[in-house]
């Protein structure tokens, strides 16, 4: 059972989910069922853009490592092995109150759940695993934030408006920037609280970790020359879920 599980519907419950959501705690199904709501729920996007900005201190203090094959089993005893193992947690003063283990927890539960995401998208050799990628769009100088959230799976990419509007007579379009190419179009952003963009097969070829999303300020119908004319109001490096 998951934090946000034993706060129940109790104030806050959100606050932690979001919480677990971005430090990758969360069993398989509780994250699929979190992705669905960052893609409907405004509210609850805004939560996730909240606590990414204010971990992402925290994981940019650790160096990327490979999980020796030991990680998992350890993981699973850990979290799971029973009264035994919930005593010795509380005797030491409450596993959950460490934040050394958080923190140990946290990068090695990431890279477990890596592992568990993949399992239901393995095929044969030829095929790789669907993608999941979300990045935080926001812009010195500029309001405008969205989070935005790709998933293979569906060929699109989810938006949920974060903050900030758009003038009457003006529409953002979507822009993806692959190393030093130019920026592709991927289409206008709908208004309203979440917009859904479905992409076409070339831009999916190139869409990957650490590709930048970037939102521009264009005349009603989108950019007339392919490429950015107006101002860039948002942009983020998608990272990988």
């Amino acid at each position: 059972m998951s934090l946000a599980e034993d706060n129940g519907p109790e104030r806050g419950g959100d606050e932690i989910l979001a919480a677990e959501y971005v430090v990758g705690v969360l069993p398989l199904d509780e994250r699929q069922a979190a992705n669905r709501r960052i893609e409907n729920e405004a509210a609850f996007a805004r939560l996730v853009d909240q606590w990414e900005v204010h971990l992402a201190p925290m994981a940019a203090a650790y160096q990327p490592v490979e999980p020796p094959e030991t990680v998992k089993p350890a993981i699973d005893r850990q979290l799971f092995s029973g009264p035994a193992g919930a005593g010795s947690a509380a005797a030491g003063g409450g596993l959950w109150a460490s934040l050394a283990f958080w923190r140990g927890l946290a990068a090695a539960a990431i890279a477990a759940f890596a592992v568990y995401a993949a399992i239901p998208f393995i095929n044969p050799p030829v095929q790789q695993p669907e993608m999941r990628l979300i990045a935080s769009l926001a812009g010195d100088g500029s309001d405008v934030k969205y989070l935005a959230m790709y998933d293979a799976a569906d060929s699109r990419v989810s938006l949920s408006h974060v903050s900030g509007e758009r003038a009457t007579d003006r529409d953002f379009e979507l822009w993806m920037i692959e190393g030093q190419n130019p920026p592709v179009s991927m289409g206008l952003i709908p208004a309203g609280a979440t917009a859904h963009i479905v992409i076409t097969p070339e831009i999916r070829e190139k869409l990957a970790s650490g590709a930048v999303l970037a939102i521009s300020l264009e005349p009603v119908g989108g950019s007339p020359t392919g490429q950015p004319t107006g101002p860039v109001v948002a942009a983020g490096d998608l990272k990988n879920l």
